[in-house]
């Protein structure tokens, strides 16, 4: 299945919650969750109860699309983090998520949104210790220093995302720690489940999956 190019808003409203996709935009009033409360398409005003599998789908498609992940890699995350023996599935199944290299440099506030985010890591602009890495799914370890490079300091894409921070629309997590001068972030530690940003039930997801 090729991945989703249509327009973010539509997924936003698809999903009923905000998926902070379009940066700027997503922190504001004109965010597409907020203005149409409801899915897109011909029937999405109904209003229809959900059953228990569609609420589970929902969730679990709501964070894959939060992450930009297709299918694939993203039943892959759960069953890792399903197999580890660090701590509880949907814990383990976030902290794989934010330590993909594309959530980590969004994180660190160099890209407005995840998907700028991998596009920047893709075309070459981010450092991993020193090393140009543009592999979007890499698996940041605690201590790794991420950094954008010298010559792509002033593209677009870079300033939307800091714009973002020193405005106030988004605070950096408290998991890593960034030198905004040098635009260089250190990922200092795996994050708890109580400081990220989960807008849907994991039970649902574990759940789905278990079945």
């Amino acid at each position: 299945m090729a991945r989703y190019i249509g327009p973010l808003d539509k997924l936003s409203r698809r999903e009923g919650i905000n998926l902070y996709l379009k940066g700027k935009r997503s922190y504001t009033e004109k965010s597409g969750v907020r203005k149409r409360n409801y899915a897109p398409g011909q029937h999405g005003r109904q209003q229809q109860k959900q059953t228990q599998y569609a609420m589970q789908l929902r969730s679990k498609q709501a964070l894959k699309r939060m992450y930009g992940l297709m299918e694939r890699q993203f039943r892959n995350t759960f069953e890792e983090a399903e197999r580890s023996q660090s701590g509880e599935t949907g814990e383990v199944l976030m902290q794989l998520l934010e330590r993909r290299l594309d959530s980590v440099v969004f994180q660190m506030g160099f890209a407005p949104n995840r998907r700028t985010a991998r596009q920047m890591v893709t075309h070459g602009h981010i450092l991993v210790n020193g090393k140009k890495t543009n592999i979007p799914s890499f698996r940041v370890k605690v201590g790794d220093v991420i950094e954008v490079k010298e010559k792509s300091r002033n593209i677009q894409q870079v300033r939307e995302g800091l714009e973002l921070v020193q405005e106030g629309y988004r605070n950096l997590p408290a998991w890593v720690s960034v030198d905004f001068e040098n635009l260089k972030g250190t990922f200092e530690r795996l994050p708890k489940i109580d400081e990220m940003d989960v807008p849907v039930s994991l039970t649902n997801i574990i759940e789905l999956y278990s079945k």
